[in-house]
């Protein structure tokens, strides 16, 4: 089983700037796409940027230089940072990962329980 756990959310003003961070931890055999899903209330979960183990980043367009995806491969953690956060950023941030158990299991995606992040107005 693969567990994450994401720290780092809160209340910030707009314009200011929090960082996430994720930990997978657990028994697996291989890591390949780590990333942050956001889901505003009422909305649907979307990603917000996502890092492949080789280092290719990928950022939805409402956070492309704002927002810095970064990982650690040797530690199986990934990080965001969040820079001239919005009102529209409000939403609970989920990591994921993409997992193999065993060299002989599919890939699949795990996810966090999810960090809140409100930015006032």
């Amino acid at each position: 089983q693969v567990q994450l756990v994401e720290s780092g959310g809160g209340l910030v003003q707009a314009g200011g700037s929090l960082r996430l961070s994720c930990a997978a931890s657990g028994r697996f055999f291989s890591i390949n796409d780590m990333g942050w899903y956001r889901q505003a209330p009422g909305k649907q979960r979307e990603l917000v940027a996502q890092s492949t183990s080789g280092g290719t980043t990928n950022y939805a367009g409402s956070v492309k230089g704002r927002f810095t995806i970064s990982r650690d491969n040797a530690k199986n953690t990934v990080t965001l940072q969040m820079n001239s956060l919005k009102p529209e950023d409000t939403a609970v941030y989920y990591c994921t990962t993409t997992v193999r158990l065993t060299a002989l299991t599919s890939w699949v995606v795990e996810w966090g329980r999810g960090t809140q992040v409100t930015v006032s107005s």
